[in-house]
């Protein structure tokens, strides 16, 4: 078996060539039923203005995971909105993913270490996150990691016109309970 790098990082802008790879992972995920919301992949020019504006917006911040170089999935931090005070310790890990020919090789994990590094660094006490019940290897990478299931929603989305159950999720990130 040959040695392969992973790599996560926090980034703030991409190169055209990144936002290929970006949207052929995302694509490659998103087809293997690993989505983030979408059932099947959106055409090109879709899912190239979505990345290109989680990049724009201010309440997110993007976390690229990379497979010898090339990025092979990410996840995104949603930031509570300015308004919300009584909420503004806390935020959401969204549109989480690694592509199909990339997992195995530890990558979720290390992105999702790496949002919690990022949250908490940005002042963050505590991550948020939803999943679909079908979602297994997400849900044993959340829970080995310290993650607390605190509600399920049986109507949470609609798959081949089936309901799947979603799971809710949080993590403290400074090791309070309360």
């Amino acid at each position: 078996m040959t040695d392969v790098k992973i790599a996560a990082e926090r980034v703030t802008k991409l190169s055209d060539r990144e936002i290929e790879d970006l949207c052929d992972a995302a694509a490659d995920a998103i087809g293997g039923g690993g989505g983030f919301g979408w059932l099947k992949p959106p055409p090109r020019h879709v899912m190239e203005a979505f990345w290109r504006g989680v990049l724009l917006i201010p309440e997110r911040m993007l976390i690229v995971g990379r497979l010898d170089g090339t990025i092979a999935g990410s996840a995104t931090i949603q930031k509570p909105p300015r308004n919300n005070e009584a909420q503004a310790h806390s935020c959401w890990l969204t549109t989480s993913f690694v592509a199909p020919w990339a997992r195995g090789h530890g990558l979720a994990g290390l992105i999702t270490a790496t949002v919690e590094e990022a949250a908490a660094e940005a002042g963050y006490k505590t991550l948020n996150l939803d999943v679909r019940e079908t979602q297994a290897r997400a849900i044993e990478i959340y829970c080995s990691r310290g993650y607390v299931h605190w509600g399920t929603n049986p109507r949470y989305a609609k798959v081949d016109g089936k309901f799947v159950a979603g799971l809710y999720f949080y993590k403290s990130l400074n090791g309070e309970d309360a």
